[in-house]
């Protein structure tokens, strides 16, 4: 797509706009959204609150340096927020740009029912279950279609159930995969809200023009 090989994911362009943008405009678009924070390495801190101003978003979006790992990154931003208890708190992969007010809204009302949702996919394809070997891996088990589902964004949790579970987390040294893995791990269980197959996650060149499809077939005119 011809973006340079050292660009961080989230600020490769898409339909004339940074990935991360994306995310943004679509969070702006819930009304029961009241505050948005974007954890961001501290060598693109600098671009990022410029895109920020770039796009309007200045006053509206918080900035904080992230960590070197997801879950120091989500800590981070956990901590600059001052919410009660009760207040819900969505996580949100910043390469994940066609989410949805829709999905967005569905899952925050399924935090207000049950404390903690995650957003996510049915499997589709036969689950295989192996071990590694020198040749690559052999088979051991098949597991059914109907226990997995494919994990997307956003997570949602109330405050206190999010903060108390990486607390835990931290006292312990536990680094999970994501969010929800270390709620899990507090014992608290956590319902699926559907997602959708234009709501993916960018890891390659591929995976953009994907998402330009998906764009194009929505009718987004490109800036």
């Amino acid at each position: 797509m011809g973006h340079p090989a050292s660009t961080p994911k989230q600020f490769l362009s898409l339909h004339g706009m940074p990935i991360l943008i994306h995310s943004l405009l679509a969070y702006a678009a819930v009304p029961e959204v009241t505050e948005m924070f974007v954890a961001v390495r501290k060598p693109e801190l600098d671009r990022f609150r410029a895109q920020v101003d770039d796009y309007g978003f200045s006053g509206k979006v918080r900035v904080v340096e992230g960590g070197d790992t997801r879950q120091e990154s989500v800590a981070h931003a956990l901590a600059a927020i001052d919410g009660g208890d009760e207040d819900i708190v969505l996580v949100h992969d910043a390469v994940r740009p066609l989410i949805d007010a829709a999905t967005i809204a569905r899952t925050i009302d399924a935090v207000r029912k049950h404390g903690a949702a995650i957003v996510a996919m049915p499997a589709v394809d036969t689950i295989k279950q192996v071990q590694r070997t020198a040749d690559g891996a052999i088979v051991t088990a098949t597991i059914p279609r109907e226990h997995i589902v494919l994990a997307q964004t956003p997570q949602g949790f109330r405050c206190h159930i999010l903060k108390r579970a990486f607390a835990e987390a931290a006292a312990d040294g536990f680094q999970g995969t994501d969010e929800s893995s270390i709620v899990e791990r507090a014992g608290i269980q956590v319902a699926v809200v559907m997602g959708t197959n234009a709501n993916l996650k960018i890891t390659h060149p591929d995976d953009l023009e994907l998402a330009e499809f998906y764009l194009n077939k929505q009718g987004v005119p490109q800036l």
